[in-house]
């Protein structure tokens, strides 16, 4: 029996450091979450309290190297230790040679073994797939998952009719690569969308690549603003959401926190756990860990 909900919130690219003067996070460019915290989203605000969890979990998995992306992913959404089943950090998309075991072990899978709903937010269209088919680009581990799990994939329909969310929080690059009719939504109207899918679904999974992107400076945005966006739609959720939802954000590597570099680092990634789940997830030291936690925190009864 399910008894919790959860977002999990993918923030692409973002570690937990030390407030520095390379770190933009010091900066108070999230007021919302500052003010919960009492303090910027730096490592100096790490802390556990009755419905709040911030703390840093490694993202290396015990392999030398930057980590990266396509192992990355993995281990967050397959919860197995991806680069060191290959032995090394792979960028981009995941290991072709994992791609079967994620798609057979994997948290929407899980999450439909214990009798749970889940679904994929992020909208996909036609072109998307028309890259993936002609080669241009290679699936993702949250599409190698969900398609394992038989779910159906949110399009453009969905994002019109206010059922998805784009991954830049507010549609810019799906209007300029899809759909250019695709309707302009401020980080607050995504956040209230993310909060009504999760009052229909047991588990949703979000992902938002603009802090990635945007700290390598790929992006027209900068990294103030993309963290001020995610600042907003947080805010949006969580007064929106329902009493026995919670809201789980982490990364796969650190970059966006440290401007001295445009590369990845090796800081820990925040894990930020907010709503009655936090507890549970205190025991979480590693990015491998959070697909079982996310298991145990949606059998475990709400208390109100």
């Amino acid at each position: 029996m399910i008894h919790q909900h959860v977002l999990f919130f993918f923030i692409d690219g973002v570690g937990l450091a030390p407030a520095s003067p390379t770190n933009p996070l010091s900066q108070r460019i999230m007021p919302f979450l500052e003010s919960l915290l009492g303090g910027p989203f730096t490592a100096e605000q790490i802390q556990q309290r009755p419905g709040l969890l911030l703390k840093g979990i490694d993202a290396t998995m015990g392999v030398s190297g930057l980590p990266q992306s396509g192992t990355g992913h993995v281990a967050l959404f397959g919860g197995f230790n991806a680069a060191q089943q290959i032995g090394h950090h792979q960028p981009h998309a995941p290991p072709t040679v994992l791609h079967a075991q994620l798609a057979a072990n994997n948290i929407f899978r899980r999450v439909q073994a214990i009798g749970g709903s889940c679904t994929h937010a992020n909208p996909f269209g036609p072109r998307y797939w028309e890259a993936l088919e002609q080669r241009k680009l290679r699936r993702s581990a949250s599409v190698i998952a969900a398609m394992g799990a038989d779910l159906p994939l949110r399009g453009l329909e969905e994002y019109h009719a206010e059922q998805a969310v784009a991954w830049d929080l507010v549609g810019d690059v799906l209007r300029l690569r899809e759909d250019a009719s695709a309707p302009e939504r401020s980080p607050e109207e995504s956040g209230r969308i993310l909060a009504r899918l999760c009052q229909e679904y047991n588990f949703v999974l979000y992902e938002y690549f603009l802090t990635d992107l945007a700290g390598h400076g790929r992006m027209p945005q900068s990294d103030e603003q993309a963290m001020t966006m995610l600042d907003s739609c947080i805010k949006a959720f969580l007064e929106s959401k329902a009493a026995n939802t919670s809201l789980v954000i982490s990364s796969d590597h650190g970059n966006l926190e440290d401007r001295s570099t445009r590369v990845h680092t090796r800081n820990p990634v925040p894990l930020l756990v907010i709503g009655p789940a936090a507890e549970l997830f205190a025991q979480v030291e590693n990015i491998t860990q959070i697909a079982d936690t996310i298991i145990e925190v949606m059998q475990t009864p709400f208390k109100t």
